[in-house]
């Protein structure tokens, strides 16, 4: 057998891509770039979540998330930020819409903070009203914009009552605390909404907040607590969706779905069976954990066959991955109308054996291990370098394995680490938009069904144990600033000039973009310059000091 024939053969095994499929998986054509645009009716957007960028903790009757708490311990967050005030969209979601009119945004994903609702997370105790006409102006303000909201209803604030009394996650009893949640928002909102995320990206939920302890609400319960914290956003997922299908779906005619972050894992040696079963086991162990019970009904072969013998080796009489029953996996099964996919980034994958004696761990029982190319981008946070041809293949794996689900991708983007100098030309932002999206477009050529993309994010926020140290944002927010000012970017003009084109006509137009946006940038640079002078001459002649100017400015 030829070299090429078996590894068509291998990946027509793994992936199970027939014969007939557009995407020759033995391929990667990684420097081509294609011209052309997206189907009409695309739609453009960003986002970001409340915890990240609403401020107005304890405001107007808000309750305790697990974040305030967690932000609020010593030692947890980089330079022991909190989100307590970060972007302030509490109040400033106005001037927020305005931007995104300018950028002619189709839509904009945000968050519904579930104890801005629910003081306490359950709504027998307290409904708030006040946070809910905030939801209310910000959904109206979108609309009359023309503006769709995309409303995600867990993006990890989880009332800090319910993880007190019955532990959150771990528990069985949060998937009817969470419909009752989601079915008010449904009930309140749902006549203007019309799609609808139960949970962004629950595989952080599960592993960072109870396996590593890295997320709130910081548990380390190695082996047990991300399998169990997963089963139950699962069947929580599933329960909102029929309650959705049953009780609003044929007056509000709305969509729900779900958000899976999605890191594409690579062989290392394609020719290499072990490394190929290594990388669609990190697919699995990542994002079919959650899409393959909520495609097919349960979880993936792999992850139940290496969990339950790494299990048996250990001494359990039982796997640590939980079961579902029989009723469960029919109930669970189709629970989709669409599926969010966020991506950021790749990993080469090869086979590494974790013998079962150096204990329970979500990261060992995958046996594998994740590598980088040193010459891929970085532009400087320590998990995120740009691999634009990732995500094609990406799309393209979703398509073969679920049935080629509707997809908006509900997050792409790219952060810089904050330097001394803080530079709004944001040449690498700008590639990283421009390849991502290409990949995109091919996607859509190879016949994957995406309906729309999401910018990550429209403006610098929390993010999350590393405070303000990375911005994501298509706008800086200068955070030292009490008013939390807006500068856009390069990239808002080189995204904006994308949305208008609605993709990529030509070469000498596409080539154009980026020298017009470089010339918008030089005046945000001098603005926000100015604003620092000023805020820190304020400062020394509050504190006493006497005036100095500087000899030249510092950008």
């Amino acid at each position: 057998m030829s070299l090429q024939r078996m590894l068509k053969l291998l990946y027509a095994l793994v992936l199970c891509v027939s014969a007939n499929e557009d995407f020759d998986w033995t391929k990667n054509e990684r420097g081509s770039f294609y011209y052309g645009t997206f189907p009409t009716g695309f739609s453009w957007g960003a986002g970001g979540s409340a915890y990240q960028t609403e401020g107005a903790w304890d405001k107007d009757g808000k309750g305790m998330s697990i974040w305030d708490v967690f932000a609020h311990k010593k030692g947890k967050i980089f330079l022991n930020d909190t989100a307590d005030h970060s972007c302030e969209g509490y109040y400033k979601f106005k001037d927020d819409i305005t931007l995104m009119k300018d950028m002619k945004f189709n839509h904009y994903r945000f968050s519904i903070s579930w104890p801005r609702i629910f003081p306490n997370g359950i709504k027998a105790d307290h409904i708030n009203e006040k946070g809910i006409k905030y939801y209310d102006d910000l959904i109206n303000m979108l609309l009359d914009n023309n503006i769709t909201p995309i409303v995600t209803l867990y993006h990890w604030d989880l009332p800090q009552v319910l993880h007190e009394k019955y532990g959150g996650w771990q528990n069985a009893s949060m998937v009817n605390y969470f419909n009752d949640f989601a079915n008010l928002c449904f009930e309140r909102f749902g006549d203007r909404v019309k799609y609808w995320i139960t949970f962004n990206n629950p595989w952080s939920s599960a592993v960072e907040g109870y396996e590593t302890g890295e997320h709130a609400p910081g548990l380390k319960l190695k082996g047990t607590g991300a399998y169990k914290a997963a089963h139950h956003i699962i069947k929580a997922h599933a329960k909102v969706w029929h309650t959705y299908d049953t009780q609003w779906r044929s007056k509000q005619k709305g969509l729900v779905g779900i958000s899976l972050l999605a890191d594409w894992g690579e062989p290392v040696d394609i020719t290499n069976q072990r490394d190929i079963e290594a990388a669609e086991r990190y697919v699995q162990f990542y994002m079919g954990w959650f899409a393959t019970p909520i495609f097919n009904g349960d979880y993936p072969q792999v992850m139940k066959d290496y969990i339950g013998r790494k299990s048996a080796q250990q001494g359990l009489g039982t796997s640590r991955l939980p079961v579902f029953s029989s009723q469960e996996k029919t109930y669970i099964k189709g629970t989709c109308d669409f599926l969010g996919i966020g991506h950021f980034t790749t990993r080469y994958i090869t086979q590494k054996n974790y013998p079962s004696g150096r204990g329970n761990s979500y990261f060992t029982d995958r046996d594998l291990v994740e590598l980088v190319d040193p010459r891929w981008p970085d532009p400087g946070s320590e998990w995120l370098y740009s691999v634009p041809w990732g995500f094609r293949r990406l799309l393209n794996f979703v398509k073969t394995q679920y049935g080629n689900p509707m997809i908006y991708v509900t997050e792409n983007g790219v952060s810089e680490k904050v330097q001394r100098c803080t530079d709004l030309c944001d040449e690498w932002r700008m590639q990283y938009f421009k390849d991502y999206i290409n990949e995109m477009l091919k996607a859509l050529k190879d016949g994957v069904n995406v309906k729309g993309y999401t910018a990550w994010s429209l403006l610098d926020k929390f993010e999350w144990d590393e405070g303000f140290s990375e911005r994501f944002g298509l706008f800086y927010v200068d955070f030292l600033n009490k008013n939390k000012p807006r500068y856009p970017k390069a990239s808002v003009q080189y995204y904006k000039r994308i949305i208008s084109s609605n993709g990529f006509p030509n070469q000498r137009e596409v080539e154009s973009w980026r020298r017009k946006a470089t010339e918008t940038c030089s005046s945000s640079n001098q603005l926000l310059a100015a604003a620092r002078r000023k805020s820190q001459q304020d400062s020394k002649e509050q504190a006493g000091m006497p005036k100095v100017w500087p000899v030249h400015d510092e950008v």
